[in-house]
Protein backbone atom coordinates (compact mmCIF):
# COMPACT_ATOMS: atom_id res chain seq x y z
CA UNK A 1 0.00 0.00 0.00
CA UNK A 2 1.05 3.60 -0.74
CA UNK A 3 2.12 5.82 1.62
CA UNK A 4 0.89 9.37 1.77
CA UNK A 5 3.88 10.82 4.19
CA UNK A 6 7.61 9.80 4.32
CA UNK A 7 6.89 9.89 8.75
CA UNK A 8 3.73 8.22 7.98
CA UNK A 9 2.37 11.94 10.47
CA UNK A 10 4.58 10.51 13.46
CA UNK A 11 7.96 11.81 14.23
CA UNK A 12 8.61 8.85 16.62
CA UNK A 13 11.30 7.04 14.04
CA UNK A 14 11.68 3.36 14.04
CA UNK A 15 11.07 3.06 18.39
CA UNK A 16 7.69 1.17 18.44
CA UNK A 17 5.39 2.34 20.57
CA UNK A 18 5.39 6.03 22.61
CA UNK A 19 2.73 7.37 25.25
CA UNK A 20 -0.23 9.03 24.57
CA UNK A 21 -1.50 12.49 25.59
CA UNK A 22 -4.78 13.92 25.48
CA UNK A 23 -5.77 16.56 23.32
CA UNK A 24 -6.21 20.07 25.06
CA UNK A 25 -9.26 21.04 22.86
CA UNK A 26 -11.47 17.77 22.36
CA UNK A 27 -10.07 15.26 25.10
CA UNK A 28 -8.80 12.89 21.95
CA UNK A 29 -5.80 10.43 23.51
CA UNK A 30 -3.09 11.21 20.61
CA UNK A 31 0.52 9.45 20.84
CA UNK A 32 2.56 11.67 21.80
CA UNK A 33 5.34 12.05 18.58
CA UNK A 34 1.60 12.66 16.61
CA UNK A 35 0.28 15.29 18.89
CA UNK A 36 1.09 19.26 17.65
CA UNK A 37 2.58 21.21 20.42
CA UNK A 38 1.95 24.54 21.07
CA UNK A 39 3.52 26.82 23.77
CA UNK A 40 2.24 29.78 24.80
CA UNK A 41 3.85 32.55 27.93
CA UNK A 42 0.82 33.27 30.17
CA UNK A 43 0.79 36.53 31.31
CA UNK A 44 -0.41 37.22 34.93
CA UNK A 45 -0.61 41.28 35.36
CA UNK A 46 -2.14 43.83 33.19
CA UNK A 47 -0.06 44.87 30.81
CA UNK A 48 -0.27 48.48 31.81
CA UNK A 49 0.79 47.24 34.81
CA UNK A 50 3.39 45.52 34.27
CA UNK A 51 5.28 48.69 32.20
CA UNK A 52 5.21 50.06 35.62
CA UNK A 53 6.70 47.25 37.50
CA UNK A 54 9.59 46.75 35.10
CA UNK A 55 10.35 50.48 35.39
CA UNK A 56 10.84 49.94 38.94
CA UNK A 57 13.02 46.61 38.55
CA UNK A 58 10.50 44.33 39.04
CA UNK A 59 10.65 40.39 37.90
CA UNK A 60 7.88 39.68 36.56
CA UNK A 61 7.36 35.49 36.47
CA UNK A 62 5.43 34.27 33.24
CA UNK A 63 4.79 30.51 32.93
CA UNK A 64 5.06 28.73 29.89
CA UNK A 65 1.75 26.83 28.87
CA UNK A 66 2.10 23.73 27.17
CA UNK A 67 -0.57 22.49 24.73
CA UNK A 68 -1.26 19.33 22.53
CA UNK A 69 -3.48 19.07 20.24
CA UNK A 70 -4.99 16.22 17.77
CA UNK A 71 -4.67 16.83 14.13
CA UNK A 72 -8.48 17.33 13.24
CA UNK A 73 -7.89 20.29 15.90
CA UNK A 74 -4.96 21.49 15.10
CA UNK A 75 -6.09 22.29 11.46
CA UNK A 76 -8.97 23.91 12.82
CA UNK A 77 -7.47 26.38 14.90
CA UNK A 78 -4.88 27.01 12.33
CA UNK A 79 -1.81 25.42 14.31
CA UNK A 80 -0.80 23.55 11.05
CA UNK A 81 -2.53 24.38 7.30
CA UNK A 82 -3.55 22.18 4.76
CA UNK A 83 -0.90 21.55 1.81
CA UNK A 84 -1.80 20.43 -1.27
CA UNK A 85 -0.88 17.41 -2.03
CA UNK A 86 2.31 18.49 -4.22
CA UNK A 87 3.42 20.69 -1.68
CA UNK A 88 3.19 17.69 0.41
CA UNK A 89 5.06 15.48 -1.11
CA UNK A 90 8.11 18.09 -1.80
CA UNK A 91 8.34 18.54 1.86
CA UNK A 92 8.76 15.29 2.69
CA UNK A 93 11.92 14.52 -0.06
CA UNK A 94 15.22 13.61 1.76
CA UNK A 95 17.13 14.16 -1.97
Amino acid sequence: MTKKRASRGRSKGGKGHSTLVQCSNCGRWVPRDKAKKVTSRLTLVDPSLAKELRATGTYIASPTIMKSYCVSCAVYYGVVKVRSEQDRRQSGRLY
